[in-house]
């Protein structure tokens, strides 16, 4: 994909996701959301961009198994345009965040999104790492089912089997595909450090340090709010 095409498809993307939030103001909303409805679409925005790439990083090794491979020259536009789309998501979404949520509330996923935005960035513009761009994406599967949580229990749902079935297969799928993902990732650029540029390097190596970091305490979070606690016990919802 040429520059222009980057920059129409990474656009749309941004436009489309702004009127999934929009459009789903027209549909019906829980009671107990009610009292934070622009939470309640922007978790339903973030349930929508996981379903559609997770499904998408899928398909794109399906369709151009070359790729798994060599995930530094090898991709198909198919791919490129994936990782264009969500660059898209999270420019939208750190922008739906920075206009309806204090600095101080969502500092993290604001840093998330800008470390997120700078590998893609460089991804999609030197056309490199694009398949270790896909592999990263491979995290919104289990995305899916975190999102899926919120939202049921925004719903007033924690209570029900499908949310504790729900968070059963969330936890299983966070360190499938988003803890082994990271470190497989970790793993791979080490054995390709002498193939990687230094500042290309850098940036990875900083950017996945970062989420390793973040997943782990995440994923304490889950576990201690899902399956450690006990009533009152619970001094904080994820």
């Amino acid at each position: 994909m040429e520059l222009n095409s980057v920059i129409l498809t990474t656009g749309c993307s941004v436009g489309f996701f702004k009127l999934v939030n929009t459009g789903l103001k027209a549909l019906p909303m829980p009671d107990s959301a009610c009292r934070n409805a622009w939470k309640w679409r922007n978790i339903s925005t973030s349930f929508v961009h996981s379903i559609i790439t997770g499904i998408w990083a899928v398909l794109c090794f399906y369709l151009h198994p070359q790729m798994a491979e060599d995930l530094i020259s090898t991709h198909s536009v198919f791919s490129h345009a994936l990782v264009c789309v969500s660059i898209g998501y999270f420019i939208y979404d750190f922008c739906d965040m920075v206009f309806n949520q204090k600095i101080t509330q969502a500092w993290e996923l604001l840093f998330h999104h800008t470390v997120v935005i700078t590998c893609f960035g460089i991804s999609v513009l030197t056309c490199r790492y694009v398949g270790f761009a896909v592999v990263a994406l491979l995290v919104e599967i289990n995305s899916v089912f975190l999102h899926l949580r919120q939202v049921l229990r925004m719903a007033g749902r924690a209570k029900t089997t499908s949310y504790r079935v729900n968070s059963m297969v969330n936890l299983g799928t966070y360190v499938v595909f988003r803890i082994n993902t990271l470190a497989w990732m970790t793993r791979w650029l080490v054995l390709n450090r002498d193939r990687v540029p230094l500042f290309s390097y850098t940036v990875g190596s900083v950017g996945l340090a970062i989420m390793t970091a973040m997943n782990i305490v995440l994923f304490y979070r889950l576990l201690r709010s899902d399956f450690l606690k006990t009533g009152r016990e619970a001094k904080k919802e994820i």
